[in-house]
Parts: structure tokens; C-alpha cells; sequence
């Protein structure tokens, strides 16, 4: 039965269900904080390089962000399916379930990707004016967007394997995986954009190269220390693991789908304002996400801590493991929205100095986006931990709100009635909103797994 598993699962099990919580998560959770700030870095990079091409490009690369999510959004549903029910049938010893759903997600992501693929070299320039290309923006969004095409089946399988890889508790390997390819993306930059004089075309490259050469690394990690191989002989294209995927996929499908339409909505939206506003936008989403990354690899890091326990029915660690990170989140994020309120100006002329529209209205966003930043960790933690234990219903709820049932409403409302400054406060508006609702769907589940704890005694 463990074989599929690999030497060491023994060994691994045990920690999970038996080490110190606040230990294990710190210890899943660096190699995971680390994969994600340098993700966010090299998103971040080619902004900055593109930079110097001005600020239509800069919007051009901008525009295209919002497509990276619906990416993500492929990746983290089959990784996030897959990987949450992984994680509780190793908590519960069914390795060979465990098995079939990593392959089953695996070649499921791989096929996805390539339906995206071919779907957008199809329509490639009504996909970039959908994605809100203006018509200044629209070469260079072409551009960029062929190359970040063609990269997305690995794009999608490499997600999928980094969070298969967090849910078994083996983070390092898709640290290793996503910060190779980041530092290649890293080093590709400035030689193919301005060494070869590929302008655009160089970003889009670089990043593609990058994402396959991650892909390789992933795939690699997969088959080492105990985690899961993925394997052709274990795909198993049956209902019931497609039924698992969505009920554990479901919510980051609906999170990062809505993600991307506010993302194109908010776009299309600024469009009217000029490409400053398009291009000071996109700079934000970047920044706030690179903050946002350490907070959300501190979550990733709780991810297989509370899928191993739940599934052991340790639903004292669970709790415990829970509320160590609501505190580490709410103190990180709490000096992180100091600082970028403090530094908000400095931090938009590194990528656009030389255009001071860019710099005012990104750091009027950055601020407003800065001020409810302590908020967002306890949102975020609490939707990992409803997906993780497969509270699908709750998790999608929570995933929907805050980019779709309050962003997209407040984006036309405030933008309506204020203008720019109401379109710049359209997040904000929804991170408050959303953590309102979120406080009765978390507190309701930790009380009901303190009352089954308390039974258990």
C-alpha cells in the first residue's frame, strides 16, 4: 500500500500528526514563503524591465496579468483539488487513493493548459482587447501575450505540482522548482529584452522558458523523499475524483477566475483615464501581491499541517495550528501596510520614475490597499483551512466574496459615483467587507471541531 507513497512516508507521518504544530508549520511554511515572494519577484520583473520601454508598455504587460490569473486559476484548482484530498487520505493511511487523484489531477491540469493554449493563439488579438488593451496598449499586449500562450500547459501542471507537493508536506521541492525558474525568468530579462533587442516579445520569452524550466524541477521533486509520484499508470479519469478535485478545486477556481474578471473589469474601467491609470493599476497588483506572498506561503505552510490532522481526526492541532497563524499573519501584514503606506511613492517610481501621473495615482491605490492589509490574513487563512478540511460550500462562499460578490459591484459603483479615486478604493471596500462575513464561517467551524475534540476525550 506505500509504496506509491515512496521510502520515508513512515517517518513523515509521524511528524505530522505528532511534532509541535507551531514548528511543523514554520518549518513547511519557509521554503513556501520563499516560493512565493520570488514568484511574485520575477511577476514583478518584468514589469520593472519593461519599464523602461514606457508606459504603454508597461500597461501592454499589465493588461496581460489579468489572464495570469485565470492561469492560476487552472493550476490551484487541480493542485488545490488534488493536493487537499491527497493530503487527507496520507493523513488516514489511503495511499493508493492518494496515488490515482496526484496523476489523475497531474495529466488533467496538463490537459487544460493546452486547451487554453490553443484557444487563445486562436483569438489572440480580441483576447487582448477583452483583457482591456487599449489601442496604444494593444502591440505590445500582443506581443507579451503569444509567448505566455504558448508557456501555459506547464504553466498550469506546475502550479498543480507545487501544491501537490505543499499538501504532502515536502514545500522545499516546490520552493527549489519555483525559485529556479524565477531566477532563470530573473536573469532572462535584461538579456533578451535589451542584450537581443526583443523589447516585449524578451519578457514574454524569459517567462516562458522560465515556467518550463520550473515544470522540469517539479516534476523532479515529485519523485523524491516519500511524496506521491506522479505516474501515467495511476490516471484514473473517474467521477469520483473529478467530484474531489471540485469540491477541494472548486473554491480557488472561483476565487482566481473572479480574481482575473475584477482584474479585467478594473482594467477596461481605468481605460477611460488613460494608460497612466492602466499602467499604475497593474504596477499595484504587483506590489500588493509581492506583500501579500510571505503571508500566503505562512498560510501554505498550515495547509498539510491541517489536512494530515484533520484526516487523523486531530482536530485539537488543527485549531491550534489555525490560531498561530492568524497571529504571525495579522503581525507580518500589519507592518507590511505601515511601510507601503510610508513608502508608497518611492516604491511606484521604481517601476515608472519618469512619468509622474503613473506615480500619483498608484500611490493613492497603494495606500487605500495598504490600510486594510492586517484584515486579509485572517480571510486567507480562514479559506485555506474551510478548502483544506473540504468544506467546499463555506471555502467557495468566502473565495466568491471578496473579488466577486463585493470587488466587482464596488468597482462599478465607486467608479460611478467618485471616478478614479472610487475605482482605486475598490478593494479596500471589499477586503473590509469580506472580512465581516468571513468571521461567522470561520469561528462556526473551529467551535464545531472543539466540540468534536472535546468528545473525543
Amino acid at each position: 500500500m506505500t509504496e506509491d507513497a515512496g521510502p520515508g512516508f513512515d517517518e513523515k507521518y509521524d511528524q505530522m500528526v505528532n511534532m509541535p504544530v507551531e514548528g511543523l508549520v514554520c518549518r513547511f511554511a519557509a521554503p513556501a514563503i520563499v516560493s512565493m515572494l520570488v514568484s511574485a519577484l520575477y511577476n514583478m520583473a518584468d514589469t520593472y524591465f519593461v519599464g523602461a520601454l514606457g508606459t504603454s508598455a508597461t500597461a501592454g504587460v499589465g493588461v496581460v496579468f489579468s489572464l495570469m490569473s485565470i492561469i492560476q486559476a487552472a493550476g490551484f484548482f487541480f493542485g488545490n483539488g488534488s493536493g487537499n484530498y491527497v493530503s487527507r487520505q496520507l493523513g488516514g493511511l489511503h495511499i493508493e487513493n492518494a496515488a490515482k487523484m496526484a496523476s489523475t489531477g497531474f495529466f488533467s491540469a496538463l490537459a487544460s493548459g493546452s486547451v487554453i493554449m490553443a484557444l487563445g493563439l486562436m483569438f489572440l488579438e480580441p483576447l487582448a482587447r477583452f483583457l482591456g488593451a487599449t489601442e496604444t496598449i494593444l502591440p505590445y499586449a500582443c506581443d507579451y501575450l503569444r509567448f505566455i500562450l504558448i508557456g501555459v500547459p506547464w504553466m498550469v501542471a506546475s502550479l498543480m505540482l507545487n501544491s501537490l507537493l505543499r499538501f504532502q508536506g515536502s514545500a522545499f521541492y516546490g520552493m527549489i522548482g519555483i525559485a529556479g525558474g524565477a531566477v532563470i525568468n530573473i536573469a532572462l530579462d535584461p538579456i533578451l529584452i535589451f542584450g537581443m533587442g526583443m523589447g516585449v516579445v524578451g519578457a514574454s520569452l524569459a517567462t516562458m522558458i522560465s515556467q518550463f524550466t520550473g515544470f522540469c524541477m517539479l516534476l523532479y521533486g515529485c519523485a523524491r523523499h516519500g511524496n506521491i509520484m506522479v505516474n501515467l499508470k495511476n490516471f484514473t479519469p473517474r467521477i469520483y475524483f473529478f467530484k474531489e478535485i471540485f469540491r477541494g478545486g472548486g473554491p480557488s477556481l472561483l476565487r482566481q477566475g473572479i480574481a482575473g474578471a475584477a482584474v479585467i473589469c478594473m482594467n477596461r474601467m481605468a481605460g477611460s483615464y488613460g494608460d497612466a491609470a492602466i499602467a499604475a493599476i497593474s504596477i499595484v497588483q504587483r506590489v500588493i501581491m509581492f506583500a501579500n506572498s510571505a503571508m500566503i506561503g505562512f498560510g501554505q505552510g498550515f495547509q498539510p499541517v491541517c489536512g494530515f490532522n484533520y484526516g487523523a481526526e486531530r482536530f485539537d492541532r488543527v485549531s491550534r495550528a489555525f490560531w498561530f497563524c492568524v497571529r504571525v499573519s495579522t503581525a507580518m501584514l500589519f507592518a507590511s501596510g505601515i511601510a507601503g503606506i510610508a513608502m508608497a511613492p518611492s516604491i511606484i517610481a521604481v517601476f515608472r520614475g519618469d512619468d509622474p501621473a503613473v506615480i500619483s495615482i498608484g500611490t493613492t491605490s497603494l495606500r487605500l490597499n495598504c490600510a486594510l492589509f492586517p484584515l486579509v490574513g485572517w480571510v486567507i487563512l480562514n479559506n485555506m483551512m474551510l478548502q483544506t478540511i473540504g468544506m467546499a460550500g463555506r471555502a467557495s462562499i468566502l473565495a466568491v466574496s471578496r473579488q466577486g460578490l463585493f470587488l466587482l459591484p464596488a468597482i462599478f459603483i465607486l467608479t460611478s459615483q467618485m471616478g478614479l479615486i472610487g475605482l482605486l478604493a475598490s478593494q479596500p471596500v471589499a477586503d473590509f467587507a469580506t472580512f465581516l462575513l468571513s468571521l461567522p464561517l470561520g469561528l462556526g467551524v473551529l467551535g464545531e471541531m472543539k466540540r468534536r475534540s472535546d468528545s473525543m476525550i
